[in-house]
């Protein structure tokens, strides 16, 4: 298995990063910055959401640096000073990285990453990794959505042809088969991420024969181990009907029927109707797969009505997680230079420092309630943020996808039920500590000094 390697393109931020950086070095702002990425709340129709996209962001920083096209490039646009890149032709990530786990639970202000690194390298790799951890972390959280809700339904990605771009695409498989799916149709996913890969015929491969049993027989024979079938391409039932009938024929040839697909119409009414049919001429081992516009709500519909469905292929919803198509996260300044730092902007406040998220669970093994604490406080609890990264190097070799589908799989047995379900519920209690409150009020006490002093006496002769 090979991993995807974002493209390590440190032109691909927003300019006032680079305008910032400039300004960093020609005032010698070089010292240590604590930057930390967060959601700062949920959708309306998320309980919780799942932590994705770890490994990417790590080879993401690990490949971080100014090539000599890149300097060139800028070079020629006449915007940055002589000095300024070749300060950038130096710059690698050799900071500090500290996150919780891929595939571990979060909540509105538990930060996700920490990168501690020189102010101007901390800034400059904000836009990468937030369009990592965003999409992954999004897409994860709606897979898991619909892995709890499916229950015992077999789950595949289908989403990479309405993907907004091939890395989309490919990372939607990965988000989504930790979180729970059975795979992927998309064969890249396999070989880069040995993602299972799934797939039989389309309705053109049915419209190319002279008769759907045409089609049936040449694919059964074709792939005897993996005879599945569209059935929908002209009416559903009459499909049904010529696989049954076609059954005993490829019987005697030792091929088994392995199931059908619906791809349009009513699924719950057809899925019944079909099943019938099916059960009648004895295949009763033969699977039912639906797709069609399936997200998390028809999944669960079709459960309350008792729908003979067994597999679901997934692919808009998914991918572009339809009901909630964006989160509403932050990568923020938490500490400069050894002092605390924190934003007060009205609805966008932050808490200062370097912070930790410790989790409570009952007797049962149920997650109850969380801290959110300066780092190194002891409170009673699972601290979920670890080290990662250390002066550039990362820590622990990769973590294989197995690991975090385990993970994944622990945390959503953990999740209170209430956490469970579609529907919106009280949230998750999250606690502020009270030294992280008495830190904000030191930070917000040293701010207000500082200005007042500098009201008095003008601007100081050298940067905080």
């Amino acid at each position: 298995m090979s991993s995807v390697r974002p493209p390590a393109r440190p032109l691909a931020v927003d300019l006032y990063q680079l305008t910032m950086a400039q300004a960093y070095h020609a005032a010698g702002m070089l010292d240590v910055a604590v930057f930390e990425f967060f959601i700062r709340k949920l959708p309306s129709c998320r309980n919780f959401l799942l932590a994705a996209g770890l490994a990417q962001a790590i080879e993401f920083l690990t490949g971080f640096h100014f090539g000599d096209d890149d300097i060139d490039w800028l070079r020629r646009g006449r915007r940055f000073r002589p000095e300024f890149l070749e300060y950038l032709r130096e710059v690698r990530f050799r900071g500090d990285v500290h996150a919780v786990a891929e595939g571990t639970i979060v909540f509105p202000n538990e930060p996700i990453l920490r990168v501690t690194a020189p102010m101007p390298v901390a800034q400059m790799v904000e836009s990468r990794l937030i369009n990592i951890l965003h999409y992954q972390t999004l897409i994860a959280s709606k897979a898991a959505r619909m892995v709890l809700v499916g229950a015992d339904k077999t789950m595949i990605d289908f989403g990479f042809r309405r993907a907004h771009g091939e890395e989309a695409g490919l990372l939607a498989a990965r988000a989504s088969y930790i979180a729970g799916f059975a795979g992927t149709a998309t064969v890249e996913a396999e070989r880069m991420f040995a993602v299972p890969s799934f797939g039989t015929m389309a309705h053109s491969f049915v419209q190319a024969h002279r008769s759907e049993t045409d089609a049936f027989r040449l694919f059964a024979r074709t792939w005897p181990q993996d005879a599945v079938f569209l059935i929908d391409t002209y009416d559903t039932e009459d499909g049904a009907r010529r696989v049954a009938a076609l059954a005993p024929e490829l019987a005697r040839e030792g091929i088994r029927i392995k199931g059908v697909r619906l791809d349009s119409g009513d699924l719950v009414d057809l899925a019944v109707k079909v099943r019938r049919i099916l059960d009648a001429a004895g295949l009763t081992d033969a699977r039912i797969f639906a797709s069609s516009s399936v997200d998390e709500y028809v999944i669960a519909r079709a459960n309350a009505a008792g729908a003979p469905i067994d597999a679901y292929g997934i692919g808009t919803h998914l991918t572009t997680s339809s009901d909630a198509p964006y989160l509403d996260c932050a990568y923020k300044l938490q500490e400069y230079a050894g002092l605390p730092r924190r934003k007060r902007s009205p609805g966008k406040s932050t808490w200062p420092g370097r912070k930790q998220v410790i989790r409570r669970h009952n007797e049962s093994g149920v997650m109850v309630g969380d801290f959110l604490c300066i780092d190194g406080e002891t409170l009673p609890g699972q601290p979920l943020i670890c080290p990662t990264m250390a002066q550039g190097s990362r820590l622990a070799p990769q973590e294989p996808l197995d690991a975090i589908r385990a993970r994944v799989a622990t945390n959503l047995a953990a999740l209170p039920a209430a956490l469970r379900g579609l529907d919106a519920c009280a949230p998750y209690p999250v606690e502020i500590s009270s030294s992280l409150r008495r830190l904000a009020e030191e930070v917000d006490g040293r701010v207000a000094a500082d200005a007042a002093k500098f009201d008095r006496t003008g601007p100081p002769s050298a940067p905080p």
